[in-house]
């Protein structure tokens, strides 16, 4: 049978592995954004084509250290290729798309993800009739307001 100073040592491990402390303390205090407050109506960026409507879902968050947005990608728009200097991820919730990274092009359709690497030249086009709706996330190179 085991003491109990050693049952609570091994509870109290187990409590830490499920639970561990924060890697820093909060930047700030945490917020709900309003996704129709965000919303913007633009041509993609990057010398992209056609129109697009953009929610800067995190860019009115202070002292964030990373961006989250959502894009829908009207038929014919596109991201052009571009240069990341941070990892990005795209996650298409509908419709579909061709992303190209490196000179490599896949289709993309709902639920699929990209993940990009720092240095990477990419770009996506929405191909189809649907709108194609993707979320966005990349890190910022240092905490901004």
């Amino acid at each position: 049978m085991l003491s109990f100073t050693v049952a609570v040592m091994i509870l109290s491990a187990s409590l830490e592995e499920s639970h561990p402390a924060p890697a820093s303390p909060p930047a700030g205090v945490g917020r709900v954004i309003h996704e129709a407050d965000t919303m913007v109506r633009q041509t993609p960026p990057h010398n992209g084509t056609g129109m697009s409507t953009a929610y800067r879902i995190s860019g009115g968050v202070p002292n964030r250290s990373m961006e989250f947005r959502k894009r829908v990608m009207h038929p014919g728009s596109s991201i052009g290729l571009h240069l990341i200097a941070h990892d990005e991820v795209y996650h298409v919730v509908s419709g579909e798309g061709d992303v190209t990274t490196d000179g490599v092009t896949t289709r993309m359709k709902a639920g699929d993800t990209a993940y990009l690497y720092d240095g990477g030249n990419v770009g996506i086009a929405q191909v189809g009739e649907d709108d194609l709706v993707l979320i966005i996330a990349y890190p910022l190179a240092r905490r901004v307001d």
